[in-house]
């Protein structure tokens, strides 16, 4: 038992024993999260090709009311599930920063985040755009026009605001003249002995956040969508940068290392009654500033539960991982950079079956799901894929 101190017999005496360099735990919990919130990403968008939101690459407008079920869906997911990817995401930036420096950790960002986007967007985005240009502009404009004038990074622009953030962290870590630290040999753990805020700073929170919200909301529509950047969801931008703070936050004071087991349930019962505020309020019509409010501290108070409550559900019971977990885990960027075209081309091969647009989601789902984790296995398997997939 070496008691985390390195020796080395032939020179001691010589020199004090040097501390071992601590080594980085892996969060199984966090890990199944990804693998969670990966898959609802392949079943959102599997929902929406189905439903009657036309946001996809290829859509079959729902012809029965099914579809709207399928609606419901990603109206819910939307909620809370792409905040919750930025959480996650922030949650690791700090130590990595604390790991390989300002400079190093941006050539990171741009290895693991920018390389995937270029990626998408000059070998995934033409395929994928191809049987629309064929279907409804072919005889308009050639297909180099369209692909310009068309442009957006579909599922990527999650990197590309990830993107944006980091660097917005590196800026006020720099700006508030944080020191910084010598390159360690891994990021420092998260602080372990920390403590979850109490439900009042947590309400306190969800009312700042529906309060922001409502204020961006008088300026970006939530049907806005910003062409270019190709940002589907910028009504949301509060809240996936709230969360993304929430994520840096609670690594440097613990917080996720202080989840009492009481929380499982007060945010269990607040994700059900929130749930069922957030479904009633969808069709509430009116332009005035209460209803808004109403449906806003909905939304926001349903993210926050369902959030809070997933955190500590996994980190309960799913804290462990066997050897199919880990290849899940392990792949499941290849999955959401690979899952557009997978759906596509299994959608393509379903379209000649007539059925209800919940049969056809069900279906669709049993084959996407894996079809995309066996082809982000695939993908890591070229040499080389593995420093960025």
């Amino acid at each position: 038992m070496t008691l985390g101190i390195e020796t080395r017999p032939d020179d001691q005496g010589a020199t004090p024993p040097r501390p071992a360099a601590p080594a980085r735990p892996r969060l199984a919990y966090i890990d199944n999260l990804r693998i969670f919130l990966t898959a609802l990403v392949v079943v959102h968008h599997v929902a929406v090709t189905y439903g009657n939101i036309p946001a996809w690459y290829y859509i079959e407008t729902a012809k029965d009311p099914s579809g709207t079920i399928l609606d419901v869906l990603v109206i819910f997911n939307q909620t809370f599930f792409m905040g919750f990817f930025f959480m996650i995401s922030g949650f690791f930036v700090p130590g990595s920063v604390d790991h390989k420096g300002g400079k190093g950790f941006m050539r990171g960002r741009l290895l693991r985040l920018g390389v995937p986007l270029l990626l998408f967007a000059l070998l995934l985005r033409p395929v994928l755009t191809l049987p629309m240009y064929l279907a409804d502009y072919r005889d308009d404009l050639p297909y180099w026009l369209f692909y310009f004038v068309s442009w957006d990074p579909g599922p990527m622009w999650f990197v590309e605001v990830l993107l944006v953030f980091s660097l917005g962290y590196l800026l006020v870590r720099r700006w508030t003249g944080k020191p910084e630290l010598p390159r360690l040999p891994e990021p420092v753990p998260a602080r372990g002995d920390g403590r979850l805020p109490g439900p009042l700073a947590i309400v306190g929170f969800t009312v700042a956040l529906t309060l922001v919200t409502f204020a961006w909301r008088l300026l970006v529509s939530p049907e806005a969508y910003w062409p270019i950047v190709g940002l589907p969801t910028p009504a949301y931008l509060p809240q996936y940068l709230g969360l993304f703070v929430v994520g840096v936050v609670a690594y440097r004071r613990g917080w996720f290392a202080g989840i009492p087991r009481s929380a499982l349930w007060w945010s269990g019962a607040a994700t059900l009654v929130l749930g069922f505020a957030r479904l009633t309020t969808i069709g509430m019509t009116g332009d005035g500033a209460a209803v808004r409010l109403l449906q806003l501290a909905a939304e926001s108070g349903f993210a926050v539960s369902v959030v809070l409550f997933l955190l500590s559900l996994f980190q309960r019971f799913l804290n462990r991982q066997n050897a199919t977990a880990k290849f899940l885990s392990d792949n499941a960027f290849g999955v959401y950079f690979l899952h557009p075209l997978t759906l596509v081309v299994a959608a393509l091969a379903l379209r000649g079956w007539e059925a209800t647009a919940i049969a056809k989601f069900a279906v669709l789902c049993l084959i996407g799901v894996p079809l995309s984790w066996g082809a982000a296995w695939l993908l890591r398997r070229i040499p080389g894929a593995r420093r960025i997939f």
